[in-house]
Protein backbone atom coordinates (compact mmCIF):
# COMPACT_ATOMS: atom_id res chain seq x y z
CA UNK A 1 0.00 0.00 0.00
CA UNK A 2 1.42 3.43 -0.47
CA UNK A 3 2.96 5.66 2.10
CA UNK A 4 0.35 6.69 4.37
CA UNK A 5 1.61 10.19 3.97
CA UNK A 6 0.10 10.64 0.64
CA UNK A 7 -3.39 11.72 -0.65
CA UNK A 8 -5.56 8.59 -0.97
CA UNK A 9 -6.48 10.09 -4.16
CA UNK A 10 -3.08 9.31 -5.41
CA UNK A 11 -3.37 6.40 -4.75
CA UNK A 12 -4.35 3.49 -7.34
CA UNK A 13 -8.00 3.15 -7.71
CA UNK A 14 -8.02 -0.47 -6.82
CA UNK A 15 -6.32 0.36 -3.39
CA UNK A 16 -8.95 3.35 -2.57
CA UNK A 17 -11.38 2.64 0.15
CA UNK A 18 -14.50 4.25 -1.76
CA UNK A 19 -13.53 2.08 -4.79
CA UNK A 20 -12.79 -0.81 -3.31
CA UNK A 21 -16.81 -0.66 -1.50
CA UNK A 22 -17.75 0.43 -5.01
CA UNK A 23 -15.92 -3.06 -6.91
CA UNK A 24 -16.07 -5.62 -3.89
CA UNK A 25 -18.86 -4.60 -1.29
CA UNK A 26 -18.57 -3.43 2.33
CA UNK A 27 -18.43 -6.73 3.80
CA UNK A 28 -14.64 -6.98 2.21
CA UNK A 29 -13.63 -3.55 4.07
CA UNK A 30 -11.62 -3.62 7.06
CA UNK A 31 -13.11 -1.07 9.43
CA UNK A 32 -10.24 1.47 9.41
CA UNK A 33 -11.31 1.27 5.38
CA UNK A 34 -14.96 1.90 6.44
CA UNK A 35 -14.21 4.59 9.01
CA UNK A 36 -12.22 6.40 6.30
CA UNK A 37 -15.13 7.04 3.99
CA UNK A 38 -16.97 8.24 6.86
CA UNK A 39 -14.30 10.58 7.57
CA UNK A 40 -14.16 11.77 3.78
CA UNK A 41 -10.80 13.74 3.71
CA UNK A 42 -8.02 13.59 5.84
CA UNK A 43 -6.29 16.30 7.41
CA UNK A 44 -2.32 17.97 7.59
CA UNK A 45 -0.77 15.29 9.41
CA UNK A 46 -2.20 12.45 7.04
CA UNK A 47 -4.71 10.72 5.22
CA UNK A 48 -8.85 9.60 6.20
CA UNK A 49 -6.73 6.44 6.76
CA UNK A 50 -4.46 7.56 9.55
CA UNK A 51 -7.77 9.63 10.94
CA UNK A 52 -9.74 6.18 11.22
CA UNK A 53 -6.89 4.61 12.79
CA UNK A 54 -7.22 7.55 15.58
CA UNK A 55 -10.78 6.96 15.69
CA UNK A 56 -10.27 3.50 16.22
CA UNK A 57 -7.50 4.58 18.86
CA UNK A 58 -10.10 6.75 21.00
CA UNK A 59 -12.24 3.33 21.30
CA UNK A 60 -9.67 1.35 22.29
CA UNK A 61 -9.74 -0.64 18.74
CA UNK A 62 -13.18 -1.74 20.02
CA UNK A 63 -16.41 -0.97 17.64
CA UNK A 64 -18.35 -1.91 20.86
CA UNK A 65 -16.77 1.10 22.47
CA UNK A 66 -16.44 3.34 20.17
CA UNK A 67 -20.44 3.26 19.63
CA UNK A 68 -20.64 4.18 23.16
CA UNK A 69 -18.36 7.45 22.68
CA UNK A 70 -20.40 10.86 21.78
CA UNK A 71 -19.87 13.13 19.10
CA UNK A 72 -18.26 15.70 21.98
CA UNK A 73 -15.33 12.75 22.05
CA UNK A 74 -14.97 12.10 18.75
CA UNK A 75 -13.92 15.23 18.39
CA UNK A 76 -10.92 15.21 19.94
CA UNK A 77 -9.33 13.32 17.46
CA UNK A 78 -7.10 14.91 15.37
CA UNK A 79 -8.74 15.19 11.73
CA UNK A 80 -11.99 15.06 13.06
CA UNK A 81 -15.05 17.98 12.96
CA UNK A 82 -18.39 18.28 14.02
CA UNK A 83 -19.79 16.96 11.04
CA UNK A 84 -17.56 14.34 10.37
CA UNK A 85 -18.41 13.15 14.35
CA UNK A 86 -21.62 13.44 13.78
CA UNK A 87 -21.68 11.09 10.89
CA UNK A 88 -19.86 8.28 12.64
CA UNK A 89 -22.16 8.66 15.69
CA UNK A 90 -25.05 8.34 12.64
CA UNK A 91 -23.60 5.63 11.70
CA UNK A 92 -22.93 3.15 14.85
CA UNK A 93 -26.50 3.96 16.01
CA UNK A 94 -28.06 2.71 12.33
CA UNK A 95 -25.72 -0.61 12.96
CA UNK A 96 -27.50 -0.92 16.00
CA UNK A 97 -30.45 -0.17 15.39
CA UNK A 98 -30.22 -2.95 12.32
CA UNK A 99 -28.88 -5.32 14.79
CA UNK A 100 -32.41 -4.79 16.85
CA UNK A 101 -34.41 -4.81 13.97
CA UNK A 102 -37.11 -7.87 13.36
CA UNK A 103 -39.16 -9.24 10.56
CA UNK A 104 -42.57 -8.97 12.21
CA UNK A 105 -43.04 -12.52 11.93
CA UNK A 106 -40.09 -12.64 14.69
CA UNK A 107 -42.01 -9.62 16.34
CA UNK A 108 -43.46 -12.11 19.09
CA UNK A 109 -41.76 -11.83 21.96
CA UNK A 110 -42.20 -16.02 23.47
CA UNK A 111 -39.52 -15.20 26.80
CA UNK A 112 -36.57 -13.23 28.31
CA UNK A 113 -34.07 -14.01 25.24
CA UNK A 114 -36.14 -12.62 22.79
CA UNK A 115 -36.05 -9.62 24.89
CA UNK A 116 -32.98 -10.05 25.00
CA UNK A 117 -32.34 -10.34 21.05
CA UNK A 118 -34.57 -7.08 20.71
CA UNK A 119 -32.59 -4.37 23.07
CA UNK A 120 -29.69 -5.51 23.44
CA UNK A 121 -27.42 -4.28 20.77
CA UNK A 122 -29.35 -1.14 21.62
CA UNK A 123 -28.86 -1.00 25.15
CA UNK A 124 -25.97 -3.19 26.27
CA UNK A 125 -22.88 -0.47 25.15
CA UNK A 126 -25.03 2.44 27.11
CA UNK A 127 -22.83 3.99 30.01
CA UNK A 128 -26.18 4.49 31.88
CA UNK A 129 -29.07 2.83 32.92
CA UNK A 130 -32.03 3.19 30.73
CA UNK A 131 -35.56 2.11 31.75
CA UNK A 132 -38.04 0.83 29.31
CA UNK A 133 -41.65 -1.03 28.77
CA UNK A 134 -42.46 -2.97 26.02
CA UNK A 135 -46.26 -3.16 25.66
CA UNK A 136 -47.72 -6.20 23.90
CA UNK A 137 -50.83 -7.79 22.23
CA UNK A 138 -53.07 -10.54 23.62
CA UNK A 139 -50.73 -12.35 21.43
CA UNK A 140 -47.61 -11.22 23.35
CA UNK A 141 -46.32 -8.79 19.88
CA UNK A 142 -44.80 -5.82 20.61
CA UNK A 143 -47.17 -2.76 20.03
CA UNK A 144 -44.77 -0.49 20.68
CA UNK A 145 -41.13 0.21 22.95
CA UNK A 146 -41.21 3.29 25.31
CA UNK A 147 -38.48 4.78 27.11
CA UNK A 148 -39.62 5.61 30.80
CA UNK A 149 -36.53 6.53 32.99
CA UNK A 150 -32.82 7.39 32.20
CA UNK A 151 -29.93 7.27 34.91
CA UNK A 152 -29.90 4.83 37.88
CA UNK A 153 -33.03 2.97 38.92
CA UNK A 154 -34.83 4.18 41.94
CA UNK A 155 -37.93 2.90 42.78
CA UNK A 156 -39.03 6.31 44.38
CA UNK A 157 -38.50 7.76 40.49
CA UNK A 158 -40.47 5.35 38.68
CA UNK A 159 -44.04 6.13 38.84
CA UNK A 160 -46.46 3.32 37.73
CA UNK A 161 -48.42 6.39 35.87
CA UNK A 162 -45.62 6.30 33.67
CA UNK A 163 -45.08 2.75 33.01
CA UNK A 164 -49.05 2.10 32.40
CA UNK A 165 -50.24 5.55 30.91
CA UNK A 166 -49.02 4.72 27.75
CA UNK A 167 -49.88 0.64 27.89
CA UNK A 168 -53.83 1.99 28.62
CA UNK A 169 -53.52 4.47 25.93
CA UNK A 170 -52.84 1.57 23.08
CA UNK A 171 -54.70 -0.78 24.79
CA UNK A 172 -51.73 -3.30 25.59
CA UNK A 173 -53.12 -6.61 27.16
CA UNK A 174 -49.53 -6.82 28.71
CA UNK A 175 -45.88 -5.51 29.46
CA UNK A 176 -42.43 -6.56 29.93
CA UNK A 177 -40.19 -4.59 32.00
CA UNK A 178 -36.52 -4.11 30.67
CA UNK A 179 -33.36 -2.35 31.52
CA UNK A 180 -29.56 -2.03 31.30
CA UNK A 181 -26.62 -2.71 33.42
CA UNK A 182 -24.20 -0.43 32.19
CA UNK A 183 -21.23 -2.53 34.24
CA UNK A 184 -22.24 -5.57 32.02
CA UNK A 185 -23.60 -7.54 34.61
CA UNK A 186 -27.39 -8.56 34.81
CA UNK A 187 -27.92 -9.78 38.40
CA UNK A 188 -30.33 -8.33 40.13
CA UNK A 189 -29.88 -5.44 42.70
CA UNK A 190 -32.23 -5.11 45.63
CA UNK A 191 -33.36 -1.52 44.21
CA UNK A 192 -34.29 -3.76 40.70
CA UNK A 193 -36.25 -6.12 42.85
CA UNK A 194 -38.32 -3.23 44.81
CA UNK A 195 -39.26 -1.80 41.03
CA UNK A 196 -40.46 -5.08 39.57
CA UNK A 197 -42.42 -5.82 42.65
CA UNK A 198 -43.97 -2.34 42.85
CA UNK A 199 -44.71 -2.80 39.12
CA UNK A 200 -46.07 -5.76 39.49
CA UNK A 201 -48.85 -4.76 41.89
CA UNK A 202 -49.52 -1.65 39.85
CA UNK A 203 -50.41 -3.92 37.02
CA UNK A 204 -52.57 -6.37 39.00
CA UNK A 205 -54.33 -3.33 40.13
CA UNK A 206 -54.95 -1.53 36.58
CA UNK A 207 -55.45 -5.19 34.92
CA UNK A 208 -52.03 -4.95 32.94
CA UNK A 209 -50.34 -8.18 33.86
CA UNK A 210 -46.31 -7.61 34.01
CA UNK A 211 -44.86 -10.56 32.24
CA UNK A 212 -41.09 -10.05 32.97
CA UNK A 213 -38.68 -7.85 33.97
CA UNK A 214 -35.64 -8.33 32.04
CA UNK A 215 -32.36 -7.31 33.26
CA UNK A 216 -29.47 -6.82 30.48
CA UNK A 217 -26.24 -7.30 30.43
CA UNK A 218 -22.96 -7.43 28.04
CA UNK A 219 -24.03 -10.76 26.66
CA UNK A 220 -26.51 -12.39 28.60
CA UNK A 221 -29.53 -11.20 30.95
CA UNK A 222 -31.67 -11.88 33.68
CA UNK A 223 -34.97 -12.92 33.86
CA UNK A 224 -37.00 -11.65 37.17
CA UNK A 225 -39.75 -14.08 36.02
CA UNK A 226 -37.45 -16.76 35.92
CA UNK A 227 -36.32 -15.89 39.41
CA UNK A 228 -39.80 -15.42 40.75
CA UNK A 229 -39.56 -12.30 41.83
CA UNK A 230 -43.19 -11.81 40.44
CA UNK A 231 -45.42 -14.40 42.05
Amino acid sequence: MPSPSHSIRSWPPQERPRERLTTLGARSLAVRELLAILVGSGSRGGTALDVADGIMAAGRGSLRRLSALAAGTLESVPGVGGATAARIVAALELGRRAAADRPPAEDKIRGPRDVFRRMGPRLRDLDREEFHVLLLTSQHRVIREVLITRGILDASLIHPREVFKPAIIESAAAVILLHNHPSGDPAPSGEDRAVTRQLVDAGRTIGIPVLDHVILGDTGFTSMSELGVLE
